[in-house]
């Protein structure tokens, strides 16, 4: 029985080196960078051809064929989404997927047929570019009697990362999360007069991002936050005051300008009037009236006639 046994695994280890079956390869790359799928090949054999197949339907994404010394790359297969993305190497056989997205993580497969017939799987995941950790102060938790400040470090639409807080390089805290795009907050408190070096970073397996905290511009006690709150009060009531101010000068200067040419306006009226209301002098035109029968005692007398103006 243990020969039986003995002899069915070596039947079955020549079995597998027959067919060169590899290992599989897993390959991690950030989203819009180039990954190389490599054949471990240093040059190819007249006898062999290559085909490159991508996803659990096997679809032919990039094929050569030595014999007829072809070269193909299916741009438009799986609704293009590898149009203008594959590149071949024709002395290796290699592939690389440039400009590469969520799209294309997945499995790869090689499949190298010659003398013998050579497979190889690659697992690529595809990793969306971290943003950088923004740190806030968190003021809802201000408190008169409190010597420490109180922070918030958060990200946005992340996912499958871990966002820390460090003291110089010792961890203070962490938080992991494997869900896609999600929000995520950590808190840390420290002492105002706190002169360490703190830093919050978000990072995955293969990047990260930091961003370090200034104590100076954002930890401060709850009196120098009222007093920077009334002093911007006050700058803002002075700003308005200013402008009110220069609004109503403005006005009493359009006012005297209309009064004054108002003023101009009557007297001109006047002086035209003045001229308007001009005696004019005419030469006096003497109607003839019946003449008046003079008694015997008066030698001479006088006649009155009305005046005419015309």
């Amino acid at each position: 029985m243990f020969y039986k046994l003995l002899l069915f695994c070596l039947c079955w280890r020549h079995l597998i080196d027959g067919f060169g079956s590899q290992t599989n390869e897993r390959q991690s790359v950030i989203e819009g960078d180039s990954v190389t799928l490599q054949t471990d090949a240093n040059e190819m054999h007249e006898e062999e051809d290559i085909l490159w197949y991508f996803g659990g339907e096997k679809s032919l994404v990039a094929k050569i064929n030595r014999e007829t010394k072809t070269f193909f790359t299916y741009n438009y297969v799986l609704d293009g989404r590898f149009r203008d993305r594959l590149k071949l190497d024709r002395q290796t056989g290699s592939l690389t997927i440039t400009n590469i997205t969520t799209e294309h993580a997945g499995l790869y497969k090689l499949e190298i047929s010659g003398a013998k017939l050579i497979s190889k799987t690659f697992s690529v995941s595809v990793f969306a570019r971290l943003p950088v950790p923004v740190i806030s102060n968190n003021s809802s938790n201000c408190s008169l009697s409190s010597s420490n400040c109180s922070l918030l470090c958060s990200v946005v639409n992340v996912g499958h990362v871990t966002l820390s807080w460090y003291k110089g390089n010792s961890l203070l805290s962490s938080i992991s999360v494997s869900d896609l795009s999600i929000s995520l907050s950590l808190p840390l408190e420290v002492e105002y007069q706190d002169k360490n070096s703190y830093s919050c970073v978000i990072n995955n397996h293969i990047i990260n991002q930091t961003t370090y905290l200034d104590n100076s511009q954002l930890c401060h006690t709850c009196s120098a936050l009222d007093e920077k709150s009334t002093s911007h009060h006050v700058l803002t009531s002075a700003a308005s005051a200013g402008f009110l101010l220069i609004v109503a000068v403005f006005g009493i200067c359009c006012i005297y300008r209309k009064h004054r040419k108002t003023e101009g306006a009557v007297d001109a009226n006047v002086t035209v009037q003045i001229h308007k209301v001009e005696i004019t002098y005419a030469d006096p035109t003497f109607c003839k009236r019946n003449a008046q029968k003079l008694t015997t005692t008066e030698d001479t007398r006088m006649e009155y006639a009305p005046v005419c103006i015309r």
